[in-house]
């Protein structure tokens, strides 16, 4: 897979700041235990951009635990929109692409990322680090966090609050990157034509072509926003090019409608709980690497609205 010229999900349109000056003191006190951040968001919103620029320049003793449920699974890099490796800055990435279905285990389910996630809290923690639970799956989040979970109750699909549990396993910051639907879905929508761009297309292709077992092509990644949509296409392999723009059509759509399905949840999960979602705006960041402001102008807003709030609600929470 060829390296993106920038971050994460967002850097087709967010620059990278090379001559920036970290905080002297780095952090030098370690949190105290159970102290973990998160950064919340729909898919798009920049939350792995925030969370690799707050890690590699403010708190580099820090590592990211994926809760993205499609990210935790391997394969399928492009059409999941996986930051590359390349573009991590040697940052440690835990429950990103690890996850192998088989035919006795094809789903990764909240109940597996809650033990998951918790082994890898546990682990970092024991290491003076700071976990940054980075993702946009909110039914991942609140298993991961809520101290009551019950592994067969969804409580998003619940017709009122007292499914939710109110009590937190762990001292927890959320950072919720929030921006204008109207503006997340023009730059999702130009998101779609870069990862076709990026070789989306081929890399669904081989899916489809694979020797996988069909068990194992049926599992949760089948979910993943582009297979459906290009499945016909690639089954009949004599697709017209009309099949072609109705899937990435489709995929346009559906993500759009994932990303407004993601907020939902996030005011859900905020009403319900009455956690303290610190929220974030990146709507003027994203209308400016939208309509083409120049790279400049893009990481100047991002630095201002964006980056510098978030650090100092993080430095407060760490300090705290």
């Amino acid at each position: 897979m060829r390296r993106l010229p920038c971050l994460t999900k967002t850097h087709h349109y967010f620059p990278c700041k090379t001559n920036h000056t970290p905080l002297s003191s780095h952090m030098s006190t370690a949190p105290r235990p159970q102290k973990i951040v998160v950064v919340m968001g729909p898919t798009g919103c920049g939350k792995t951009k925030l969370s690799i620029d707050l890690i590699s320049r403010f708190f580099p003793s820090s590592e990211i635990i994926n809760s993205d449920k499609i990210q935790a699974y391997r394969g399928l890099d492009i059409t999941t929109n996986k930051i590359p490796l390349a573009d991590r800055r040697n940052i440690r990435h835990h429950l990103l692409g690890d996850f192998v279905p088989s035919d006795s285990h094809p789903e990764f389910t909240p109940a597996d990322f809650r033990s998951a996630a918790s082994a890898a809290i546990s682990e970092i923690l024991s290491r003076r680090r700071i976990p940054f639970v980075v993702g946009g799956s909110n039914s991942l989040i609140y298993a991961l966090l809520s101290k009551k979970f019950n592994p067969d109750s969804d409580v998003f699909a619940a017709p009122d609050s007292s499914a939710f549990c109110r009590e937190q396993r762990y001292d927890c910051c959320f950072l919720h990157v929030d921006v204008e639907l109207p503006v997340l879905n023009s730059y999702l929508i130009k998101r779609v034509d870069d990862m076709l761009d990026s070789g989306m297309f081929d890399e669904l292709k081989a899916y489809f072509s694979s020797a996988e077992p069909e068990s194992v092509r049926q599992s949760g990644q089948k979910k993943a926003i582009g297979v459906p949509e290009f499945e016909g296409y690639f089954r009949r392999f004599k697709g017209s090019g009309d099949d072609y723009e109705r899937a990435v059509g489709a995929i346009k759509e559906n993500t759009c409608q994932l990303a407004k399905g993601q907020v939902a949840k996030i005011l859900r999960l905020r009403d319900c709980t009455g956690w303290d979602l610190k929220k974030v705006e990146t709507t003027a960041a994203l209308r400016a690497a939208v309509e083409g402001g120049g790279g400049r102008r893009v990481a100047e807003i991002w630095e201002r609205q964006v980056l510098e709030p978030s650090v100092k609600i993080v430095k407060q929470f760490l300090m705290e």
